[in-house]
């Protein structure tokens, strides 16, 4: 019962650096996420409601860029995802982020414009044939 209030000190502690599980430096020595795609694909069926029908998928390979002041590997996506009524909806473009070489998270909307500036996207035909 205790070692819950004792955690809660430690994180309260004047020490304001953020928690991280993954060994979290600020240099540019972070492996190549060489699995990427399957990762990705793994991780678009939880994340997307309906992962079937997906259209205009494309993605750009990882590249170096700097999030959070820290450089991390991210790969851009784009596509557009079903609606409940048939439809699609319009593109979406997400940035993928990496940390030691390991899918980490997908960035906010604001964010991901200034991640995936200037990349160069490349069918992803596997996000297209996404199952169930």
């Amino acid at each position: 019962m205790l070692l819950p209030l004792t955690l809660a000190a430690c994180l309260d502690s004047e020490d304001s650096r953020t928690t991280a599980f993954v060994a979290d430096g600020n240099d540019a020595n972070q492996p190549f996420p060489s699995n990427y795609r399957t990762e990705l694909l793994a991780f678009m069926h939880t994340y997307l409601n309906n992962p079937v029908g997906v259209h205009s998928a494309s993605m750009a390979d990882p590249m170096q860029r700097t999030v959070g002041g820290r450089v991390r590997y991210v790969s851009c996506l784009r596509f557009a995802e079903p609606q409940s009524d048939g439809s699609y909806s319009e593109p979406h473009e997400r940035a993928v982020v990496y940390v030691g070489g390991r899918l980490d998270h997908i960035l906010d909307r604001p964010q991901t414009q200034e991640a995936c500036a200037g990349v160069a996207y490349a069918p992803f035909p596997e996000l297209e044939k996404m199952s169930r």
